[in-house]
């Protein structure tokens, strides 16, 4: 990364933002209609057209929101038939509402880019969460498709799209999975203006006006039966330059940003007996397990398919077809196929091997290939399930096809107790109240811990569209190396108790480390009393557990500070900041003085908030200080005792 000239600005941000970033510079306009979990990136950006931002060449950005996801696509094509550079970002039904028309704008030769939230398509039940569902419905609608895997690569994807769409004039999705990448916070580098502004190119010279009266073009005729064949097998001219194009925009990108992506990417590959194959935010997990493995002396692989269209087949076979078995996981379940999509390719094209296909490595044996189902709907994929998936194959089971962390007579039972952590790993599970901002509160804890002292952070939201007013969860993992393992956490180190309630409706103890960290929201101000509001059982975990506890009442002291009623709900989650500080072990780390520690907090928040007025900036700081100071740690002899021994 020393080496090269555009390694990126570091930040932490998630995909949406990842893909806002590089869209607002290098597009011209964005024809979205919002749908879950697309919608924030339409929404950041909306915020950068009201600001008057304009992108690399000047040209003043444009919105345009039409009257559903099926208008977006009929608008994103005739704003691309006009010769400008458009973006739209959909999911799910939206997307598949949309297939009519991505039809027409891949045959018409139009580069646009989609941006997918990949979600489940409503089925037996409406779901909002992560399947690849919807990005498999309109895989053959003519467009290149690829997955990224985090918010790094949803950002260099994007570019890498743009320049392949332009130079193929083919239209080009990229697909993060929704919630999992679209709305999770965790550090990345973003692409440099300059960079981009070189690697893209100016729209004007690379796009055709087909409006242009001076030189006008028919598009989209009626073709009977003696030329619509013609027009569509000719199409394969313009599909043959996607690959060259695609593969140059690959290198090119490398060799500026250091950042390597290929149509697929092997880890641990080249000697291993064992692989599984996935795209998207599950690879990072099975990259972690595979690490583990390794250690173990296991010959374990991942490989990565960055390029769903157009498909690698034969750069596939290439690198499995000296491993024993191999898995491929997907996001989806076809039970009426002859295997699932990604599987499905996957075997035509061992087929085509096997049988010589010209353009194909020589091989005389396949591999034994199994498919799993896994992570349907957001369903959580945990190291110890893609352990299962190896075992599976290390025992060559039975169950050709299997899924995963459900009861199901093709479930694969997992080995529990596996926990693979980062160097220096601290992991906070919070409990909390929908729309109590707790989310928002999470990034922001997230975001300020990696800049105040430099490490890897991943806030992971467990979000509902019918979370409202009911119990939620939220994730956050901090570490001094790139945080992998993309799952629920089961194990912490500490536990945010935002909403008592959670004491007696759940046992929030679970998987926390024996002398971990407590923290409840609380009225009381004497440690007696708020030990007397602690259940019995809950105070027998405690007490054989050796937790520390502390309270505090966010809620009264947001109130106290804010200086402006709407921002109170917000300012809960800007005093629980100053907890964190307090009760992590990140300032004793890096031996911090008190007065270090504000000077380094103030710069962050005035980043982030120096924009709403000095004001702002001084209620911000006064919560952050009023939590870390007016924390209330439970003595020792109090936690010792039951209530009625000390007058409770």
């Amino acid at each position: 990364m020393d080496n090269v000239k555009y390694p990126g600005i570091p930040t932490t941000g998630d995909g949406s933002e990842a893909a806002v970033w590089v869209e607002t510079h290098v597009s011209q306009a964005a024809v979205t209609y919002p749908i879950t979990p697309s919608t924030n990136m339409g929404y950041g950006y909306q915020v950068a057209v009201a600001n008057g931002r304009t992108n690399l060449w000047g040209d003043e950005l444009m919105f345009i929101e039409p009257e559903s996801e099926h208008s977006a696509g009929s608008a994103s094509e005739g704003f691309a038939l006009a010769g400008g550079r458009v973006v739209s970002f959909t999911a799910s039904q939206g997307l598949v509402l949309q297939k009519e028309v991505l039809h027409v704008i891949s045959g018409k030769r139009l580069p646009a880019v989609f941006h997918i939230g990949a979600r489940a398509l409503t089925s037996q039940a409406l779901n909002i969460h992560a399947g690849h569902d919807d990005v498999y419905a309109v895989a053959d609608a003519g467009w290149g498709i690829l997955f990224a895997g985090s918010a790094q690569e949803v950002a260099d994807l994007a570019l890498i799209a743009r320049r392949a769409a332009e130079d193929s004039q083919t239209p080009f999705m990229v697909s993060q999975d929704g919630f999992l990448n679209t709305h999770t916070v965790e550090n990345f580098n973003l692409p440099e203006p300059e960079l981009m502004k070189q690697f893209v190119g100016d729209p004007s010279e690379k796009l055709i006006n087909y409006f242009d009266p001076n030189n006008p073009v028919l598009t989209g005729p009626v073709e009977n039966q003696d030329a619509y064949m013609k027009g569509r097998i000719a199409q394969r001219a313009f599909y043959a330059r996607v690959i060259p194009a695609l593969d140059d925009a690959f290198k090119t990108y490398a060799k500026m940003t250091g950042r390597e992506y290929d149509f697929v990417k092997g880890y641990q590959v080249k000697d291993a007996e064992y692989v599984i194959v996935a795209m998207g935010s599950m690879t990072s997990t099975i990259e972690a397990v595979v690490d583990e493995l390794r250690g173990k002396g296991i010959k374990a692989g991942l490989l990565r398919v960055y390029s769903f269209r157009p498909f690698p087949a034969a750069q596939i076979v290439a690198a499995l077809k000296n491993v024993k078995a191999f898995a491929v996981l997907e996001r989806t379940d076809e039970p009426l196929a002859g295997s699932n999509p990604l599987t499905r390719d996957i075997k035509a094209a061992f087929a085509d091997a096997l049988d010589g296909y010209p353009g194909f490595p020589k091989i005389d044996r396949l591999p034994k290939i199994y498919s799993g189902g896994a992570g349907l709907g957001g369903r959580d994929i945990r190291p110890a399930d893609i352990m299962a998936v190896f075992d599976h194959l290390r025992g060559e089971g039975e169950k050709r096809f299997f899924v995963l962390n459900i009861k199901h007579p093709l479930a694969l039972e997992p080995e529990e107790g596996i926990d693979i952590i980062a160097k220096g790993t601290f992991r906070m599970r919070g409990y909390s109240v929908g729309g109590f901002g707790s989310v928002t509160t999470n990034k922001v804890i997230a975001s300020t811990t990696a800049d105040l002292f430099g490490l890897y952070v991943q806030a992971f939201p467990k979000y509902g569209s019918e979370k409202k007013g009911l119990p939620t969860n939220y994730y956050l993992t901090v570490a001094e190396e790139p945080v992998r393992i993309r799952s629920e956490l089961k194990n912490v180190e500490m536990i945010a108790i935002n909403d008592p309630n959670a004491l007696h409706y759940t046992n929030p103890f679970g998987g926390l480390k024996k002398g971990g960290v407590v923290w409840m929201q609380s009225v009381e101000k004497d440690p007696r009393d708020i030990w007397a509001s602690v259940p019995a059982w809950a105070r027998k975990t405690i007490r054989e557990n050796d937790y520390r506890v502390y309270a505090i009442d966010t809620i009264a002291i947001a109130r106290d500070v804010s200086s402006r009623a709407d921002l109170v709900m917000r300012m809960q989650g800007i005093v629980l900041l100053g907890v964190y500080l307090r009760v992590a072990p990140f300032v004793e780390r890096l031996q911090l003085s008190e007065e270090q520690l504000w000077e380094r907090i103030e710069k962050i928040i005035r980043k982030y908030f120096g924009k709403r007025g000095e004001q702002v900036v001084k209620d911000n700081m006064l919560a952050i200080q009023r939590g870390y100071r007016e924390i209330i740690e439970l003595p020792a002899e109090i936690i010792a005792t039951e209530p009625e021994e000390v007058g409770a």
